[in-house]
Protein backbone atom coordinates (compact mmCIF):
# COMPACT_ATOMS: atom_id res chain seq x y z
CA UNK A 1 0.00 0.00 0.00
CA UNK A 2 1.02 3.27 -0.86
CA UNK A 3 1.14 6.49 1.55
CA UNK A 4 -1.92 7.78 0.24
CA UNK A 5 -3.94 4.97 0.44
CA UNK A 6 -2.70 4.20 3.58
CA UNK A 7 -3.79 7.83 4.95
CA UNK A 8 -7.28 7.31 3.94
CA UNK A 9 -6.97 3.67 5.30
CA UNK A 10 -6.34 5.55 8.72
CA UNK A 11 -9.11 7.98 8.42
CA UNK A 12 -11.76 5.33 7.93
CA UNK A 13 -10.68 3.97 11.25
CA UNK A 14 -10.82 7.07 13.05
CA UNK A 15 -14.96 7.38 11.72
CA UNK A 16 -15.54 3.96 13.49
CA UNK A 17 -18.63 4.81 15.83
CA UNK A 18 -18.01 1.42 17.87
CA UNK A 19 -14.70 0.23 17.93
CA UNK A 20 -14.01 -3.55 16.72
CA UNK A 21 -13.91 -6.56 18.83
CA UNK A 22 -10.05 -6.70 20.38
CA UNK A 23 -9.74 -10.25 21.52
CA UNK A 24 -8.77 -13.43 19.31
CA UNK A 25 -12.24 -15.35 19.93
CA UNK A 26 -13.89 -12.03 19.46
CA UNK A 27 -12.44 -10.92 16.33
CA UNK A 28 -12.39 -14.96 14.94
CA UNK A 29 -16.31 -15.03 15.65
CA UNK A 30 -16.90 -11.46 14.11
CA UNK A 31 -15.25 -12.61 10.71
CA UNK A 32 -17.36 -16.21 11.04
CA UNK A 33 -20.05 -14.26 11.19
CA UNK A 34 -19.09 -11.94 8.08
CA UNK A 35 -17.57 -14.74 5.44
CA UNK A 36 -19.97 -17.99 6.72
CA UNK A 37 -17.81 -20.28 8.01
CA UNK A 38 -14.64 -21.60 9.72
CA UNK A 39 -13.11 -22.69 6.59
CA UNK A 40 -13.53 -19.19 4.14
CA UNK A 41 -12.21 -17.67 7.67
CA UNK A 42 -9.01 -20.19 7.24
CA UNK A 43 -8.52 -18.98 3.45
CA UNK A 44 -8.69 -15.41 4.43
CA UNK A 45 -6.19 -15.56 6.83
CA UNK A 46 -3.85 -18.09 5.75
CA UNK A 47 -3.88 -21.35 8.32
CA UNK A 48 -5.95 -24.18 8.84
CA UNK A 49 -10.07 -24.70 9.62
CA UNK A 50 -9.32 -26.31 12.87
CA UNK A 51 -7.26 -23.47 13.90
CA UNK A 52 -9.87 -20.92 13.54
CA UNK A 53 -12.14 -23.44 15.50
CA UNK A 54 -9.32 -23.37 18.12
CA UNK A 55 -9.34 -19.95 18.28
CA UNK A 56 -13.38 -19.46 18.10
CA UNK A 57 -13.40 -22.31 21.09
CA UNK A 58 -10.65 -20.28 23.47
CA UNK A 59 -8.67 -23.26 22.90
CA UNK A 60 -5.80 -21.16 21.42
CA UNK A 61 -5.82 -17.90 23.26
CA UNK A 62 -2.87 -16.01 21.00
CA UNK A 63 -2.32 -16.27 17.52
CA UNK A 64 1.19 -15.94 15.98
CA UNK A 65 1.78 -12.11 15.30
CA UNK A 66 1.94 -12.29 11.39
CA UNK A 67 -1.72 -14.49 11.87
CA UNK A 68 -2.97 -11.67 14.31
CA UNK A 69 -2.01 -9.21 11.69
CA UNK A 70 -4.01 -10.48 8.98
CA UNK A 71 -7.36 -11.02 11.44
CA UNK A 72 -7.03 -7.70 13.00
CA UNK A 73 -6.79 -6.53 9.22
CA UNK A 74 -9.86 -8.61 8.26
CA UNK A 75 -11.71 -7.42 10.82
CA UNK A 76 -11.21 -3.96 10.28
CA UNK A 77 -11.48 -4.17 6.65
CA UNK A 78 -15.17 -5.49 7.29
CA UNK A 79 -16.06 -3.66 10.48
CA UNK A 80 -19.42 -0.44 10.11
CA UNK A 81 -18.64 -0.46 6.41
CA UNK A 82 -21.66 1.76 6.47
CA UNK A 83 -20.02 3.94 8.65
CA UNK A 84 -17.49 4.21 6.52
CA UNK A 85 -19.08 4.83 3.30
CA UNK A 86 -21.37 7.28 4.95
CA UNK A 87 -18.19 9.29 6.44
CA UNK A 88 -17.00 9.06 2.36
CA UNK A 89 -20.23 9.99 0.51
CA UNK A 90 -20.40 13.23 2.68
CA UNK A 91 -17.10 14.81 2.11
CA UNK A 92 -17.50 13.67 -1.98
CA UNK A 93 -20.76 15.53 -1.72
CA UNK A 94 -20.66 18.49 1.12
CA UNK A 95 -17.51 17.87 3.41
CA UNK A 96 -14.49 17.85 1.53
CA UNK A 97 -11.11 16.43 3.06
CA UNK A 98 -8.90 18.48 4.88
CA UNK A 99 -4.51 16.89 4.01
CA UNK A 100 -2.13 17.89 6.34
CA UNK A 101 1.56 16.97 5.10
CA UNK A 102 4.97 17.49 5.55
CA UNK A 103 6.53 17.00 2.49
CA UNK A 104 8.63 18.66 -0.55
CA UNK A 105 6.53 20.37 -3.37
CA UNK A 106 7.76 21.34 -6.25
CA UNK A 107 6.40 23.44 -9.07
CA UNK A 108 6.61 24.34 -12.74
CA UNK A 109 6.63 28.69 -12.69
CA UNK A 110 6.88 31.52 -15.17
CA UNK A 111 10.97 32.72 -16.30
CA UNK A 112 12.22 34.58 -13.41
CA UNK A 113 10.67 33.06 -10.35
CA UNK A 114 11.45 30.26 -8.03
CA UNK A 115 10.37 26.95 -8.89
CA UNK A 116 12.94 25.48 -6.08
CA UNK A 117 11.44 22.48 -4.89
CA UNK A 118 11.30 22.86 -0.54
CA UNK A 119 9.89 21.35 2.09
CA UNK A 120 6.38 22.36 3.66
CA UNK A 121 4.32 22.09 6.12
CA UNK A 122 0.57 22.08 5.10
CA UNK A 123 -2.65 21.63 6.31
CA UNK A 124 -4.75 22.52 3.72
CA UNK A 125 -8.84 21.76 3.49
CA UNK A 126 -9.60 20.52 -0.71
CA UNK A 127 -13.22 20.78 -1.60
CA UNK A 128 -15.60 17.65 -2.35
CA UNK A 129 -14.53 17.39 -5.98
CA UNK A 130 -11.02 16.45 -4.71
CA UNK A 131 -12.44 13.98 -2.26
CA UNK A 132 -14.59 12.20 -4.73
CA UNK A 133 -11.87 11.88 -7.07
CA UNK A 134 -9.37 10.33 -4.55
CA UNK A 135 -12.25 8.18 -3.65
CA UNK A 136 -13.05 6.91 -7.00
CA UNK A 137 -9.03 6.66 -7.94
CA UNK A 138 -8.11 4.57 -5.01
CA UNK A 139 -11.44 2.04 -6.10
CA UNK A 140 -10.29 1.93 -9.13
CA UNK A 141 -6.88 0.80 -8.25
CA UNK A 142 -4.95 3.61 -9.19
CA UNK A 143 -1.41 3.64 -7.75
CA UNK A 144 0.06 6.08 -5.03
CA UNK A 145 1.84 8.80 -7.78
CA UNK A 146 -1.36 9.07 -9.23
CA UNK A 147 -3.66 10.01 -6.08
CA UNK A 148 -0.78 12.15 -5.38
CA UNK A 149 -1.34 13.70 -8.46
CA UNK A 150 -4.82 14.54 -7.23
CA UNK A 151 -3.58 16.04 -4.14
CA UNK A 152 -1.22 18.15 -5.46
CA UNK A 153 -3.46 19.11 -8.39
CA UNK A 154 -5.97 20.08 -5.14
CA UNK A 155 -3.06 22.06 -3.15
CA UNK A 156 -2.10 23.75 -6.45
CA UNK A 157 -5.49 24.97 -6.60
CA UNK A 158 -6.42 25.71 -3.06
CA UNK A 159 -2.76 26.47 -1.52
CA UNK A 160 -0.77 28.08 -3.91
CA UNK A 161 -3.24 30.12 -6.65
CA UNK A 162 -5.50 30.52 -3.84
CA UNK A 163 -8.71 29.81 -5.70
CA UNK A 164 -7.61 32.05 -8.58
CA UNK A 165 -6.15 35.19 -6.81
CA UNK A 166 -2.04 34.81 -7.47
CA UNK A 167 0.26 32.56 -9.14
CA UNK A 168 -1.92 31.96 -11.69
CA UNK A 169 1.00 31.48 -13.82
CA UNK A 170 2.02 27.73 -11.77
CA UNK A 171 1.41 25.41 -14.08
CA UNK A 172 2.69 21.83 -12.17
CA UNK A 173 2.68 21.37 -8.64
CA UNK A 174 4.32 17.81 -7.66
CA UNK A 175 4.37 16.10 -4.08
CA UNK A 176 7.83 14.64 -3.20
CA UNK A 177 9.87 12.99 -0.18
CA UNK A 178 6.79 12.89 1.86
CA UNK A 179 7.73 12.43 5.42
CA UNK A 180 4.38 12.18 6.49
CA UNK A 181 0.71 12.50 5.22
CA UNK A 182 -2.48 12.68 7.07
CA UNK A 183 -6.24 12.67 5.75
CA UNK A 184 -9.49 13.84 7.63
CA UNK A 185 -12.94 13.77 5.97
Amino acid sequence: MGEIEDAIERADRESFTKAPPKTLKGQIGYLIRQLGSAKAVAQEIGVTADSVNRYRRGARKHARADVASKIDDAVRQRWQPQVRKRRQRQAATTGGITVETRARFGYTAPVGTTDDGRFRRLTVHLPPTYAQRLFDARDAGASDQQMRGIIAEGFKEVYFQDGGGRAMGLSDVAINDIDYLDLDY
